[in-house]
């Protein structure tokens, strides 16, 4: 391999009988992350570290690279760490010293002085090192460069060492932070949700658990070391028998799932918190429809007449009181009979507080009059930015039809998957608990419906179905109140609406163009019979200064 290109030894090879290649897709995708701030949350001995020292090697041995400082729990980690960079230097043909022992003088907790052992490699020809220290935070004081702290969760003192090691990002330093799982409450798992609910910038988090690992050839490499055939027998074997080594402590061990994360996902007191007394006919308000089983099969006309009544009845006068000087975004949970359709609309407020102005659940409604009240709200919307609707099952045709009208780049079709609410669930919480997401109408419906939010596997989510939700997942969404069958539909438009108001576009501003024969007067009598063109104070009003040649 030419020194000229190291990074061909960690990229797969196109000769479709060569071995696979070094590094494996999640090591690949962790290793070209750049961001300044990265964290993985991953089952037990997947090789993370491994890879980590194949990038930190190439680091430091770059001209005007960096220092790297390595951070573990075990003195057996450090070894095992350095041994590997060092490895990869001489694979990458990089010039670098042997691998060097030193004593660190570490003062404990008791004031007394302690002797610490510590690993180096440094590269000669750039002057840069890796070094690994103790997980104490006062080691890290006065250092700059790239820090790595492996199996955080684990760390004596980790919201001291987060404090430290966060520090370097002033300094446009880089944070790499690796670990298994140690409990729901642990600050590993804590600052892991800080991020998704992105209040770190733009942090990224990586999660590997053990099975999406040896998908990506985990246990392929473990032969090829080995010497042994690989076969999907032997894999699943292999599979069973690890799972079944760590017994009930697999979910955490190996499925990247923090122990006892499980159960409501927002607290009773954080929702009730968030509401607001709320008074039919007036902002905020809740508008509930329902429509008899023979409704869907009236002659249209009568269909269309009745829901542009109830229209008239019911929407219009709310929509008359929305400020034309807010942007509004919605969310929509689509359904048809056996659940209710929860449409919620949002305000943005001056304070950039999102505000829920209007709550609207439409049950047994067919699904042209579900299209009808839709789109005649989202016509009579003022400053209409963005939109989010459920696109699965049999909402998609109007989650479609919605974007066709309204156009894609302001009504997203969102697919409901565990990746999709382990990525955006955590804004919703942030968003309640940072009070940026507020005046929920008062409602028993409404906040059970948020309580059905639970966590299944680290996965914060609504429950796919009686058979499968907990027990008290469905005392908390049962029948909402009694009065209808409720899936947490609620929580699912607010959280949708929530979505589109932090990635919508925005709304469009325009003026109608009056028609043609509007803009032409009379044939003047006695006149030479041409239609002359009526002032138009529009067309002579010079444009104004701002960029956008706006009227």
């Amino acid at each position: 391999m030419s020194a000229a290109n190291p990074l061909a030894l960690l990229t797969p090879q196109a000769a479709p009988n060569a071995p696979p290649p070094v590094l494996l897709g999640y090591q690949q995708r962790w290793v070209a992350d750049q961001a300044q701030l990265k964290i993985a949350e991953k089952g037990r001995r997947v090789g993370l570290t491994w890879a980590e020292a194949a990038d930190d090697a190439l680091i430091a041995a770059a001209e005007g690279g960096s220092n790297v400082f390595y951070i573990s729990a075990t003195q057996d980690m450090a070894r095992e760490y350095i041994e590997a960079v060092a490895m990869w230097a001489r694979a990458f043909d990089s010039a670098a010293g042997a691998i060097s022992e030193g004593i660190y003088a570490d003062e404990g907790k008791d004031g007394a002085e302690r002797h610490i052992k510590t690993y180096e490699v440094t590269f000669p020809r750039s002057g840069k090192r890796v070094l690994a220290l103790s997980s104490r935070p006062a080691n890290l004081r006065g250092k700059q460069g790239v820090i790595v702290i492996d199996e955080a969760a684990f760390a004596p003192d980790l919201p001291g060492l987060l404090k430290a090691a966060l520090a370097m990002l002033m300094w446009g330093d880089k944070v790499r932070i690796i670990s298994t799982h140690n409990g729901a409450e642990n600050r590993f798992n804590q600052l892991i949700q800080e991020v998704r609910a992105g209040k770190r910038g733009a942090a990224t988090v990586h999660r590997i658990p053990f099975r999406d690992a040896v998908a990506d050839g985990l246990f392929r490499r473990v032969c090829l070391r080995k010497g042994r055939t690989w076969t999907q027998a032997a894999e699943d074997a292999w599979v069973a028998e690890t799972y079944a080594f760590y017994g009930d402590d697999a979910p955490e061990e190996l499925d990247a799932v923090p122990s006892a994360s499980a159960g409501a996902y927002l607290s009773l007191v954080l929702i009730e918190q968030r509401m607001v007394p709320w008074v039919p006919g007036v902002l905020p308000s809740i508008v509930r429809g329902r429509w008899a089983d023979d409704f869907a099969f009236q002659p249209e006309h009568v269909r269309v007449g009745a829901v542009q009544a109830w229209i008239e009845e019911n929407l219009a006068p709310l929509v008359r009181q929305l400020s034309p000087l807010r942007r509004h975004s919605f969310g929509e949970d689509f359904a048809r009979s056996m659940n209710l359709t929860s449409i919620t609309l949002l305000e943005e407020g001056v304070d950039l507080v999102r505000r829920v102005v209007l709550q609207l659940e439409l049950f047994n409604c067919p699904f042209s009059a579900q299209q009808q009240i839709l789109f005649w709200l989202l016509d009579h919307v003022p400053r209409l930015r963005a939109g989010a609707m459920d696109a699965g099952g049999n909402g998609s045709a109007l989650a479609e039809a919605t974007a066709q009208r309204y156009g894609t780049q302001r009504v997203a079709r969102i697919m409901l998957t565990r990746a999709f609410y382990l990525e955006h669930m955590p804004r919703l919480k942030a968003a309640l608990e940072d009070a940026t997401l507020t005046d929920i109408p008062r409602d028993e419906q409404l906040r059970d419906d948020l309580r059905a939010i639970v966590v299944i596997d680290g996965v914060p989510q609504i429950a796919g179905g009686d058979t499968t939700r907990s027990a008290a997942a469905r005392a908390a969404a049962a029948e909402g109140g009694g009065k209808v069958k409720r899936h947490g539909d609620f929580a699912v438009s607010l959280f949708l609406g929530l979505y589109a108001s932090l990635h919508g576009g925005s709304e469009i501003a325009w003026t109608a163009v009056p028609a043609i024969a509007g803009r032409f007067a009379e044939r003047p009598e006695g006149g030479d019979g041409r239609l002359r063109m009526r002032p138009d104070p529009m067309r002579d009003m010079p444009r104004s200064a701002g960029a956008g040649g706006e009227w």
